[in-house]
């Protein structure tokens, strides 16, 4: 039986110049005459190195794809646990995130300037981070715990020099960095200086945003994070499949497509999720310490924003769906706008990290996770969202929150709550709120 051979030509249309497109150092006119007066056979040791290597790339396409995949539902089953298991797990895990994400932003930091021999430099890192983590902290504990710090002697005391007390272990940090001043390394310590404090600054203040939306309700945690997180998966999907046109240089890989399909799969997934969440008082209600059982309770009457109304859907719409009305929470409006930002904006906390990984010629943060990088990698969209979130809430769902007003108000002098009671009496009788009967009462 005779073999039959194989000869690879070139395309002509291809080959934009002979003296310009090279393939492993020689001209594509070169390599095509080669091309052709060698036949190449078609056993596997004889395949063209370039065939070879489209062959390699794409097999390493799917096999990266595959393992995103996996350890993507991996890290979602995880999500679902740590929300099982309630506010305080949830609280324990951020914090281990925002550790960890320190960890790999500052590890960079001294891979890149060389400063291992710093002196003291590594501990004070941690000593910064330990200080900030004991201020945001410690507002938090007053701010959700406020009738067991009331009730303990020594938290009490904390409480009410929390703030001295904070900024004092941050003055020592600040005279040891000082005293630690080498004069060869003027410069780089105040590099690291200045890096840590901004790690911080992202890290730390976003992560303590984090807790603030989840004491507001486990939906205003879950709904964002979700959507992140969806937004990320889909606009991967999207791009994987269907992406062609760039969308910044920043990310190559990122693509009109994936930004656009994206974007409406995380608008429609927000919008469901929303639904199923709103009906459970579990998720909408506010985490609130129960000072009899000395855990947190998620137990209320659901506000206006989660039960169900009527709404007049617009014209244009009606011919489309037949429907002239749909009922729908309040929440899901609100939705709209989370997704809306984790679909727009978010993104732009990756092309950040994105920008500072190639500033430093690196691939990813850390390799925590095969086929993700490291938890910051996973992260970087997740603090714009955080603190849009805790803004939101602020601008749009409600003002101060009373319960901290009342917890200000009970650590005032006697007289100055005095002041204050017939300042509001007066205020209330003014508006006609209060009878002149209830006033002398």
């Amino acid at each position: 039986m005779s073999c039959q051979k194989l000869f690879i030509v070139e395309p002509a249309h291809l080959v934009e110049s002979e003296s310009e497109v090279k393939v492993d150092g020689e001209t594509a006119s070169d390599t095509e005459s080669r091309a052709e007066a060698v036949p190449l056979s078609t056993s596997a040791d004889d395949t063209p190195e370039v065939l070879n290597r489209a062959l390699s790339n794409l097999s390493s396409r799917w096999k990266n794809w595959w393992v995103r995949g996996i350890l993507t539902l991996a890290m979602i089953a995880f999500f679902f646990i740590i929300i099982y298991l309630g506010p305080m797990v949830l609280m324990i895990i951020v914090m281990c995130v925002q550790i960890k994400c320190f960890h790999e932003i500052i590890t960079i930091g001294y891979n890149v300037y060389h400063s291992y021999d710093l002196p003291w430099f590594r501990t004070l890192s941690w000593y910064f981070l330990l200080c900030v983590n004991y201020f945001f902290y410690g507002e938090t504990v007053t701010d959700y715990f406020f009738t067991l710090v009331q009730r303990e002697e020594p938290l009490r005391i904390l409480s009410k020099y929390h703030r001295f007390i904070s900024f004092t272990l941050y003055l020592i940090g600040f005279c040891m960095f000082v005293l630690s001043l080498v004069k060869k390394h003027y410069r780089l310590q105040f590099y690291m200086f200045g890096w840590t404090h901004v790690t911080l600054l992202i890290v730390v203040t976003q992560s303590h945003l984090v807790i603030h939306n989840l004491f507001e309700g486990m939906i205003w945690f879950i709904v964002p994070i979700s959507c992140v997180i969806c937004n990320d998966i889909m606009a991967y999907m999207f791009g994987f499949f269907f992406g062609r046109t760039p969308l910044i240089k920043l990310s190559p890989k990122k693509t009109w497509e994936g930004f656009i399909g994206g974007f409406f799969a995380t608008v429609v997934f927000g919008l469901l999720l929303s639904y199923v969440m709103s009906g459970y008082r579990c998720f909408v209600c506010p985490v609130e310490y129960n000072n009899d059982t000395n855990s947190f309770t998620v137990d209320c009457e659901p506000s206006d924003l989660f039960r169900l109304q009527e709404y007049n859907i617009p014209e244009v719409i009606r011919s489309v769906i037949g429907l002239t009305t749909v009922w729908m929470y309040p929440f899901q409006i609100h939705s709209i706008a989370l997704s809306t930002f984790a679909s727009l904006i978010g993104p732009f906390g990756g092309f950040f990290a994105s920008g500072f990984k190639r500033a430093f010629k690196i691939k990813d943060f850390a390799n925590t996770i095969p086929g993700h990088g490291g938890i910051m990698d996973r992260f970087d969209c997740q603090y714009l969202m955080a603190t849009f979130v805790n803004v939101y809430i602020a601008s749009f769902i409600r003002g101060p929150n009373p319960s901290k007003l009342i917890q200000q108000f009970l650590t005032l002098r006697p007289d100055q709550q005095l002041h204050i009671f017939n300042t509001l009496r007066s205020h209330l009788a003014d508006k006609g709120m209060l009878t002149a009967g209830t006033e002398d009462e």
